[in-house]
């Protein structure tokens, strides 16, 4: 039986959550602030297969509650709920770590399928054994871009990310990446050597499709320059271009 935490502080619609939770076979508990949901979840360390978070919490809100959870390198998966459905918000939703979102009013019937999503995510996570490939991973295909599987791995300039595992590996050092971060590396590196727009991220690692400030995705790009980058400052493997969106490069010295 999967564990929920639900951290709603509307009373009403968080016992009405554990009630249909409950009548779907999950084991759901409330949390009514930011602030309960953490010390449950940091500091007495209890076990949850999926958290539903709500944004607009007294005191602590959830961006924060998720950040920190990150922060402590805690990955319980996190399905944000928000009466804020900008993208802007979204987009600071995934920044912070959320793996999933869903804008208020919802249905209960998404929820459920966006819940149980996550839950199969992380059993694919833990039952998959990812195998490196000759060519790290990768997957020529006739249009040209690289594409890596699932489970794959892909290495370059003495890193693997792997996708499975929502890491990635520089020698002893292990990162652990959200699943949005994930995501996004995915999307370059599946276009490597190819300008990348921020439209296109928008569209196609976040489903998001509204005007939105593009600049947003910048400071998902700055974070992974900090993990792929030997200088961040100079980086040789994520290069902006200007005006339009970014390029990556596994191999710098043949662009």
């Amino acid at each position: 039986m999967s564990r929920v935490l639900v951290v709603e502080d509307e009373a009403h619609l968080a016992q009405g959550l554990r009630f249909n939770l409950e009548a779907e076979g999950y084991s759901a508990e409330i949390a009514g602030d930011g602030e309960t949901a953490t010390e449950r979840l940091l500091s007495k360390n209890e076990a949850f297969d999926v958290v539903v978070l709500d944004i607009m919490l007294p005191g602590k809100d959830g961006f924060s509650v998720v950040s920190e959870l990150r922060a402590a390198h805690n990955y319980v998966p996190v399905l944000m709920l928000t009466a804020r459905g900008r993208p802007e918000d979204v987009l600071k939703g995934f920044a912070s770590g959320a793996d999933d979102y869903l804008p208020k009013p919802f249905d209960l019937s998404i929820l459920l399928a966006r819940l149980q999503g996550l839950l199969r995510r992380t059993q694919w996570m833990r039952s998959a054994h990812p195998v490196e490939r000759p060519n790290g991973g990768q997957i020529e295909t006739p249009a040209g871009p690289r594409q890596v599987n699932d489970y794959g791995t892909f290495s370059f300039a003495g890193k693997t990310i792997d996708f499975g595992a929502l890491e990635l590996r520089s020698g002893a050092n292990v990162i652990h990446l959200t699943v949005m971060e994930s995501e996004l590396l995915r999307h370059l590196v599946s276009n490597d050597g190819r300008v990348v727009s921020r439209k296109s991220i928008l569209e196609e690692v976040w489903g998001l499709h509204e005007d939105t400030d593009t600049r947003a995705i910048d400071n998902f790009v700055v974070r992974l320059r900090r993990y792929i980058e030997d200088d961040p400052a100079e980086p040789r493997h994520l290069l902006t271009v200007r005006g339009v969106g970014y390029r990556f490069l596994a191999n710098p010295e043949k662009k």
